[in-house]
């Protein structure tokens, strides 16, 4: 997908952080963006950087939790706009930060809902449009380092499961709709300067129980030392992740990745995993 000009972007958990940076950066190059986040008045703050730096924006509010909501979206975008020809899934919690045995249900039912079924959803209220302009157009789904290994420098293992679970949803979804010209990326950043914890505390239905404060005390010994671990705790700017992205949509990558610094922690997971195949062919 080359041409961006002229077309039409949809942006969830697009009033804030990464996919603040992504909407600002597409409006930048022409698209129209719909961003979409659950607070209205924020993805109608976001689209209103977007006119006036000279772009078309559309504020809209949307949950992605609710079959319901995304439809309104989806409608209401295409009726505006015409179509769509870029989705980028980006809305996302982070629920808990802290030992596993710490993790509450509604911890787990909570980020399970936004990270994982809300991608699902999303995705399957906007394929019908992007069917109707395809081939040449593309969906992004919003993941994380913790969707490729689980050692990110900090104990929130609810969130990084639910990551793995978006990196082999988005696999499966780019290798069945490769046929129809509908390419498909994941974004997996490390640290981003965002606001993910204050919004994932405000926007948590009590449902799920009260947010915890943050726990770093738990953390292991290894994450506390130098290396990529240290280096993973140097928050790359919202903005500057939009760029990155845009560069891969264009070259229809699979795994976005915005740390190459994080490449060591990746190696040698995929070493364990190679070791532990010599290990099983031993007699």
């Amino acid at each position: 997908m080359n041409e961006l000009r002229g077309r039409v972007a949809v942006v969830t958990g697009g009033g804030s952080g990464i996919g603040r940076g992504i909407a600002l950066t597409l409006g930048a190059e022409g698209m129209t963006v719909a961003v979409a986040d659950i607070q209205e008045s924020k993805a109608r703050e976001v689209a209103a950087e977007i006119e006036a730096s000279g772009g078309r924006g559309l504020g809209i509010g949307v949950d992605v939790t609710s079959v319901e909501s995304l439809a309104r979206a989806a409608e209401a975008i295409v009726a505006r706009t015409g179509g769509v020809n870029l989705l980028c899934a980006n809305a996302g919690v982070l629920a808990r930060v802290g030992p596993l045995a710490n993790h509450t249900i509604g911890d787990w039912e909570y980020t399970l809902s936004v990270n994982v079924l809300g991608i699902v959803k999303t995705v399957a209220a906007f394929l019908p449009a992007l069917r109707e302009r395809a081939p040449d157009t593309h969906i992004v789904t919003t993941a994380s380092l913790g969707g490729l290994v689980s050692d990110v420098g900090a104990p929130m293992g609810a969130y990084v499961a639910s990551k793995y679970a978006c990196v082999g949803y988005s696999e499966m979804l780019r290798a069945e709709l490769e046929r129809e010209g509908i390419g498909v990326s994941v974004l997996c950043p490390a640290v981003v300067a965002s606001s993910l914890l204050t919004t994932s505390t405000e926007n948590r239905p009590g449902a799920f129980g009260e947010q915890a404060a943050v726990d770093l005390g738990a953390a292991p010994a290894n994450v506390k030392g130098e290396g990529p671990h240290l280096a993973l705790r140097r928050a790359m700017p919202a903005e500057d992740v939009g760029p990155i992205l845009l560069r891969a949509i264009r070259a229809n990558r699979f795994h976005v990745l915005t740390h190459p610094h994080a490449r060591p922690l990746v190696d040698a997971r995929l070493q364990g995993v190679l070791a532990d195949f010599d290990f099983a062919a031993r007699e």
